[in-house]
């Protein structure tokens, strides 16, 4: 009896053992990717933060924290950068609070849910190349359908692109329209998730009238989706890269410039890599401390139950 005892716990240790080379072996080549991928390539980046080197040339120089001490300095990297946290700042709390209405409202409705899920979701699926040409030519001073509408009404026909003062809001608007589809589904699939008997609950409460329920029973609920629609929407706002490369290329007078923008004519028009490479790596230490930042706030005040 012993000796059977001894060989099942013999068996025991040396299970888990096996299990985790097993889950070693069948992890490690997901690993090995993503170290090729995505680890060496950023560990590259970093050393090349350091470096005088130019795509082409057959040689660089370290030039230690020079790239960064000219960061500090460049005007235009200081005005992207503002432009970049204006952006982020009100396209993200504005989308937040649009596609929860829409959700709400589009949940409270008839049999029409289908069609406005898919109208709405349109501008997710769509490639944003061919949308943003649809912009411009709805946004031409002269001949576009906004300025058109505007002149029949009487009303002033700004230039939204070539107007400093306007071009960073139009982009806004625009970058609303292009999230607002992707948060109303979140929200809306967020919304199924909610246990009916809660909302019996609150009423045998006293939370009768839907503002209370609101308050009282959705909103908790939709917590964990909202911190999840905060963080990327965060971070696809501070990626906006596309929408200035077609329509604008960061001006009138680098108005509309972003930091991706501005990263890639450094990198790969002005062929300047190491200053690139200083520039991409304060985009990334932004871009994990903004998230990390809002993970830890945001989880303290999200109920999971």
């Amino acid at each position: 009896m012993n000796a059977i005892k001894a060989t099942a716990s013999g068996q025991r240790q040396r299970r888990p053992s096996s299990d985790g080379l097993a889950g070693y072996a069948l992890a490690g080549p997901g690993m090995a990717l993503m170290a090729a991928l995505v680890l060496v390539p950023a560990l590259g980046v970093v050393v090349i933060a350091f470096t005088d080197w130019q795509i082409g040339a057959p040689s660089l120089g370290f030039v230690g924290l020079d790239n960064f001490l000219s960061l500090a300095n460049d005007r235009v990297f200081l005005t992207s950068f503002t432009n970049t946290m204006l952006y982020m700042l009100v396209v993200v709390p504005v989308t937040l609070v649009l596609s929860l209405v829409i959700a709400l409202s589009i949940e409270a409705s008839g049999p029409l849910r289908g069609l406005y899920r898919t109208i709405l979701f349109l501008p997710v699926m769509a490639m944003f190349s061919a949308m943003a040409i649809a912009w411009e030519a709805m946004l031409h001073p002269t001949i576009g359908l906004i300025n058109l509408t505007l002149a029949g009404f009487g009303l002033p026909q700004p230039n939204w692109l070539r107007d400093p003062a306007l071009v960073l809001p139009t982009l806004m608007v625009i970058g609303v329209w292009q999230h607002l589809g992707y948060a109303v589904v979140l929200f809306i699939a967020a919304l199924k998730s909610v246990p009916r008997d809660l909302y019996e609950a609150a009423a045998l409460d006293g939370a009768d009238s839907p503002l209370d329920r609101l308050f009282t029973v959705t909103l908790p609920m939709l917590g964990p989706a909202s911190m999840f629609i905060i963080i990327v929407m965060s971070l696809r706002a501070l990626q906006t890269f596309d929408v200035v490369a077609i329509l604008t290329k960061g001006g009138p007078n680098y108005a509309s410039e972003v930091l991706l923008h501005t990263l890639y004519v450094e990198s790969f028009q002005f062929f300047r890599t190491g200053y690139g490479a200083a520039m991409t790596v304060v985009f990334l230490i932004l871009v994990i401390g903004l998230t990390l930042l809002q993970a830890r706030v945001l989880d303290r005040r999200v109920h999971y139950t």
